[in-house]
């Protein structure tokens, strides 16, 4: 199974750069571009952040992906 983000539609709908994202939630620009690649996932407390920061649900912004396709 594969973690699936909404991150940088998020980030686009906020007007905000990876660098932007990062600094509001602590974390390098890096390791922005690493979960929006899907390369990494984040931990709770990460993800609980994002959520707040962007006032959606963590099952709206990571979706667990069982092979389905991604909507």
């Amino acid at each position: 199974m594969k973690l699936d983000n909404r991150v940088r539609e998020l980030r686009a709908r906020f007007r905000m750069s990876q660098t932007e994202l990062a600094e509001a939630i602590d974390v390098s620009r890096q390791t922005i571009s690493l979960i929006e690649r899907g390369d990494y996932s984040p931990s709770v407390v990460l993800a609980l952040k994002m959520a707040k920061l962007f006032k959606e649900p963590v099952e709206f912004i990571f979706i667990l992906n069982d092979g389905e396709e991604f909507q």
